[in-house]
């Protein structure tokens, strides 16, 4: 009896350390990410990019949708956390509930809120960009950096 108590407090503690090494490197890996910086693709040094200023003469908010990936990654993430309750058909409940609420969530926390801009073009064209990431005032004004006519950044000038 004993040795079977033995060994199942070392599996616990194995998970255990296993759990908090996770953790830490995942915690790690996030502080490595570079934040305020636009990154750019590894093949920007081989195309050419133009832009534009302008002043801000509308802004309206808006919501740019998931791609998709949020809800996928919620919807596994809740069936895995799903299965583990319940036995039986509460089991099976749990796991479908957990699936799609996890998508759910997936999908809302994938939103990003962004500003639609009306800009007046110091050329004398008005255009309206979408800008994510930034605040934009009216009457401010930005530079709209284009690569074949799509808009790669808009940025406070």
């Amino acid at each position: 009896m004993k040795e079977a108590q033995a060994s199942f407090s070392g599996e616990t503690i194995v998970n255990k350390l296993f759990i908090v090494i996770l953790g830490m490197t995942v915690l790690t890996l996030g502080a490595c990410v570079t934040r305020g910086v636009i990154e750019v693709s590894s093949d920007s040094t081989s195309y050419f990019m133009h832009y534009e200023d302008g002043r801000v003469a509308g802004i309206k908010p808006v919501v740019i949708r998931d791609n998709g990936g949020g809800g996928f990654l919620g919807a596994i993430a809740g069936t895995v956390l799903g299965s583990t309750m319940g036995r039986g058909r509460g089991n099976t409940l749990a796991t479908l509930g957990g699936g799609l609420l996890g998508a759910y969530v997936g999908n809302e926390m994938g939103k990003t809120n962004a500003q639609e801009l009306t800009v007046d073009l110091n050329n004398g064209d008005s255009v309206m960009v979408i800008a994510k990431g930034r605040q934009f005032a009216i009457g401010q004004h930005v530079r709209i950096v284009m690569r074949n006519g799509s808009v790669v950044s808009v940025e406070h000038n």
